[in-house]
């Protein structure tokens, strides 16, 4: 029964990736760039200038979402803490995660409804994030707290093997080529899907709802809340003060505190590298689907080993440690991207025709989809130690709210950086400053958290 459990936690972890994989960063991300690109040259924008807005475009929404998530999380963590029901919260969100897939079937290349778009697939990310912070709740419950790191680390390995199989798919079988029609191994896409109006590129919306509804059974099926913890529905008042309560007490804990506070700048440079980097390849280096599925194989398969490995350095040394050497592999990776052009690496110049960009950035996906991973499963281990074991799911919200409160930064800083310089590349300078910031405030954390002045109180 407590193996069933856990294992149908950890199929949300794989039935959720897609969201992140398939839309955030390799499919959607980067055709959502290719078809507002289109569109704002076709209002007399030149190439470049297009693909800055573009790019600004994506930004936006990304940081309207990451609004909504972090100022709802807490109250919400709140309200089901009080009423010890996470369930119903899940079931909901997760209507809505298949509503905002399935409707980017409808994102046409020659569409001009990109806000609507934009609107619709941020209601299924807001959907897929909100449900994850109730998801993570249950952690603590699921073993002991030596064990939080290892089962963290397992959970999110295996939704990256997931996001993993997923993308095959939509490569192999759906996701076509927009020179040659074709998938990745020279195929029509399935079901006679039309190249011409890139039906098997969004297709990718239907199918990560179908993979959702399907992956999530094990979930519902094996995972229940404690009926010990079921209490009256509270007055919004109560809530409100519970939630008061709780942020004095984390004001007062410098370890939580400076852990929250430092997890808000490098979880929102990470996601902004998730979120742009598609775009980035796809603007300045000009890779096609092909290019981007291949890419994004690799990437993944490097996120699902070395976070797999990074819950067993967890158990080991502490999730401090794995964080730490996480953000200075990503630091080496912004400054990298940065530097680089299809025309030049760091000022040297390059032939027209060279694959040296390609290989860097190749290298560069696979740390970050190795470093990423590994620190969103010890950041998660990390927020356990400095969990309030009454009180899991109203922890775990501001776990989101330290990871969306300024979700808005990273994009907000990126669409600036990049309307002003007219440059994709330097438009993530702003990644490279909040991976530092992340890094200086971990250095009050304690590397065992608040679990020790929770037992004495």
């Amino acid at each position: 029964s407590a193996k069933k459990r856990i294992w149908g936690w950890m199929s949300f972890d794989w039935a959720a990736q897609p969201y992140y994989t398939l839309g955030l960063t390799f499919i959607v991300g980067p055709y959502f760039a290719v078809v507002a690109a289109n569109y704002f040259m076709g209002q007399g924008l030149d190439p470049d200038a297009a693909g800055a807005s573009a790019q600004s475009t994506w930004a936006f929404g990304q940081t309207c979402a990451g609004l909504v998530i972090a100022f709802t999380a807490p109250f919400l963590g709140a309200f089901a803490d009080n009423t010890g029901r996470k369930m119903p919260w899940i079931i909901g969100f997760s209507i809505l995660y298949v509503i905002g897939a399935w409707s980017l079937w409808f994102l046409t290349p020659d569409s001009s409804s990109l806000m609507l778009f934009l609107i619709l697939f941020y209601v299924g990310f807001i959907a897929a994030e909100s449900a994850l912070n109730f998801i993570n709740a249950y952690l603590p419950s699921l073993g002991t707290p030596d064990e939080v790191g290892r089962i963290s680390g397992t959970g999110a390995s295996f939704g990256y093997w997931g996001g993993l199989v997923s993308l095959i798919i939509m490569l192999l079988l759906f996701a076509e080529d927009a020179q040659t029609g074709k998938t990745l191994i020279g195929l029509d896409p399935l079901f006679g899907l039309g190249p011409s109006a890139r039906e098997g590129t969004r297709a990718v919306g239907p199918f990560m709802a179908v993979w959702f509804a399907i992956f999530m059974i094990p979930f519902f099926l094996w995972v229940r809340d404690n009926p010990a913890d079921a209490g009256a529905v509270p007055k919004m008042s109560k809530v409100w003060g519970d939630l008061k309560q709780t942020l004095r007490n984390v004001a007062r804990r410098k370890s939580t505190a400076s852990f929250l506070l430092g997890s808000m700048f490098y979880r929102d440079a990470l996601n902004a590298l998730y979120a742009f980097g598609g775009v980035y390849a796809t603007l300045v280096l000009g890779w096609g689907t092909i290019w981007l599925g291949v890419f994004g194989i690799i990437s993944v398969i490097t996120a699902a080993v070395f976070t797999y490995v990074g819950g067993r350095f967890d158990t080991k040394l502490g999730p401090k440690p794995v964080i730490i050497f996480c953000i200075l592999c990503l630091l080496v990776v912004s400054t990298i991207i940065v530097g680089m052009s299809r025309t030049q690496v760091f000022g040297i110049p390059l032939p027209a025709d060279s694959m040296i960009p390609d290989i860097i950035f190749f290298v560069c996906g696979s740390v970050i989809g190795g470093a990423g991973g590994a620190i969103y499963a010890a950041s998660r281990s990390m927020m356990v130690r400095h969990t309030n074991p009454d009180r899991p799911t109203e922890a775990f919200g501001l776990f989101a709210l330290s990871g969306k409160a300024t979700a808005f930064m990273a994009p907000m800083l990126i669409g600036v950086f990049t309307a002003m310089t007219g440059n994709v590349q330097l438009g993530f300078l702003p990644v490279i400053f909040l991976f530092l910031l992340g890094l200086v405030m971990l250095s009050w954390v304690n590397k065992d958290g608040d679990r020790a002045e929770w037992s004495a109180s």
